[in-house]
């Protein structure tokens, strides 16, 4: 059934959601699975912004064809090359053969690479501030590169102040029977959701994020409409400042983040103990997590929300308890930056997590492990009190 809306003047949404997928890009678990947005504006030239993923793609061509109805349609700007956006190029020009396909030169690169029979299709390759004619719709390309991929660009609707922005400003999570952000409770329903997706997907790009964060305060933009999530048209700047906030590795609040792994629960136990009375001394809130239960995607989003990450972590094989470890590499890997770490190691009789740990950790840029590294000899007793009140003493007052 066709399901389309019109969200701005001449400029409709054509998406859909996948509520099937349980993991975005095969990683990333999705409770309420994704949506992958499109959009068409109609005018003396019609553009369409995007395709989807194969997995909707019935219900956007769908979409496609009753908005254009027996209109051709003139161009198709490519903002992003990923396949969830772009598996249906080659679909839509057997649609419609006239179509001009509007990139950069590295889109069209990939395009080669993806769809080499669209090598002799017509294009217009744009830059850095070009325009594009529509009628009364004039567009304008912002270069975006690496956010997250090299050939990312945004297009940006002077007439309706509208940004069509790609991955950025993106979210997990279906859309449901409203489109706009503000038919929401958003902070309920999607905010950790969009920093999740930010924080693994896009948040390695915190210096390119910013990059492009000062070209779009140059616009005047009345609506944001990325290809994952819901479209903003209201309270604008708020979803922007977060994005200021993720991408400079500011952190959201100051929650105090507790993250363990435990073979057989001493190390849990120790852990549950400490963030108790971190609690207590410091009248913050503390957020505690099983290392082995959570993916690590939603640890990853902690991390970006809280400034202050407490670990507990058992030596295995002589080494960091492997489910550690992972999350760790992610850490890495995602270039956290600006973060107080304090570090509790348990061994039966040769504890190393806290040094091995301590190395992968200087690896990051601007942060800061707290003094001293508390040591669990196999279970935390009585005697071991001080020594623990001396741990929580210096993750409150770090």
């Amino acid at each position: 059934m066709i399901n389309f809306k019109k969200i701005t003047d001449e400029t409709y949404w054509i998406g859909g959601s996948d509520r099937r997928l349980s993991r975005f890009e095969n990683i990333f678990p999705l409770e309420h699975g994704v949506s992958y947005n499109s959009y068409v504006i109609e005018d003396e030239k019609t553009a369409l912004f995007d395709t989807a993923d194969i997995s909707i793609s019935d219900q956007f061509l769908e979409n496609l064809k009753g908005v254009l109805g027996d209109k051709k349609l003139d161009y198709l700007v490519i903002n992003h090359m990923e396949p969830d956006h772009c598996s249906q190029i080659a679909t839509v020009v057997a649609l419609y053969p006239d179509v001009t396909l509007v990139g950069n030169a590295k889109t069209f690169t990939f395009l080669s690479q993806f769809f080499p029979e669209l090598n002799d299709q017509n294009k217009v390759t744009v830059c850095e501030g070009d325009k594009l004619e529509l009628g009364k719709h004039t567009l304008t390309f912002v270069m975006a590169p690496m956010v997250h991929w090299p050939e990312a660009m945004f297009t940006f609707d002077e007439t309706t102040g509208t940004l069509f922005s790609a991955d950025a400003f993106g979210t997990f999570g279906a859309i449901d029977a409203g489109i706009f952000a503000d038919e929401y409770d958003f902070e309920k329903t999607f905010l950790d959701e969009a920093r999740r997706y930010y924080a693994n997907i896009v948040g390695k790009y915190g210096m390119q994020v910013q990059a492009v964060l000062k070209k779009a305060a140059g616009l005047d933009i009345k609506m944001l409409c990325p290809l994952h999530g819901p479209v903003w048209r209201e309270n604008i700047g708020w979803f922007i400042d977060k994005y200021q906030k993720w991408s400079t590795y500011t952190p959201e609040d100051d929650d105090i983040l507790v993250i363990y792994g435990s073979l057989y629960g001493h190390t849990e136990s120790a852990a549950q103990k400490a963030a108790a009375l971190i609690r207590e001394k410091s009248g913050k809130k503390v957020c505690v997590y099983d290392v082995s239960q959570t993916h690590a995607s939603y640890l990853t989003s902690e991390v970006w929300r809280c400034g202050k990450i407490v670990l507990f972590c058992p030596t295995y094989n002589n080494g960091i308890y492997i489910p550690m470890e992972d999350f760790l590499s992610d850490c890495v890997a995602l270039t956290v930056q600006n973060r107080t770490f304090a570090l509790a190691q348990n061994g039966t009789w040769a504890p190393a997590s806290g040094k091995l740990m301590t190395e992968k950790l200087q690896c990051l840029k601007n942060v800061t492990i707290v003094d001293p590294v508390l040591t669990i000899k196999s279970a935390l007793h009585e005697t071991d009190e001080q020594e623990l009140l001396a741990f929580v003493n210096a993750v409150v007052e770090a």
